[in-house]
């Protein structure tokens, strides 16, 4: 798949170490901005990042433009509801703002073209996630997860903003 230069690439079980440790590295960025620094390990755990990506059903690619690697994406795709999720996604930070997070969002549809319906979840915080995925990709914002509204279905979620707030999105397809 191939969109502005950017294509899926299956990362492979040996590869998972160091995907998880670009991950948290491009989520450290927002964080750091908003709370300063990480008190607690690197957001998400190693945990949350393990349990993603052996979960049923996960795909995890690189996403990569000019022959590197500038960022990741976890899919968990359910072949009999298609209601699929994108668990983790991101782009390192030294690729932000060249439209490679757009275009990488693009390909994965491609990839999966009998999607009903794309769930993802972000931090509150995080302004230019819900920028991208409302204004950018057409997600709506269908929730929002707090200490006061916790997701049912991630009870002792961890790795999460220091509060637990997230939004929940949504896009039809």
């Amino acid at each position: 798949m191939d969109d502005q230069g950017v294509t899926l690439e299956l990362a492979a079980e040996h590869d998972w170490p160091e995907f998880g440790r670009q991950l948290q590295e491009a989520f450290a960025v927002a964080v750091i901005e908003e709370f300063g620094a990480l008190s607690d390990g690197p957001i998400p755990s190693d945990d949350d990042v393990q349990r993603s990506l052996r979960e049923p059903g996960a795909v995890v690619y690189h996403i990569v433009s000019a022959g590197k690697r500038v960022g990741g994406a976890v899919v968990t795709i359910d072949s009999a509801s298609q209601h699929n999720s994108l668990d983790f996604f991101f782009i390192t930070p030294a690729a932000h703002g060249r439209g490679l997070g757009l275009a990488a969002w693009q390909a994965i549809e491609r990839r999966y073209p009998e999607t009903r319906v794309w769930q993802t979840h972000t931090p509150y915080f995080e302004r230019r996630n819900i920028h991208f995925y409302v204004n950018k990709c057409g997600f709506k914002i269908v929730e929002y997860y707090s200490d006061r509204h916790p997701d049912p279905h991630q009870p002792d979620h961890d790795g999460g903003p220091p509060d637990g707030g997230f939004f929940k999105f949504e896009k039809c397809c």
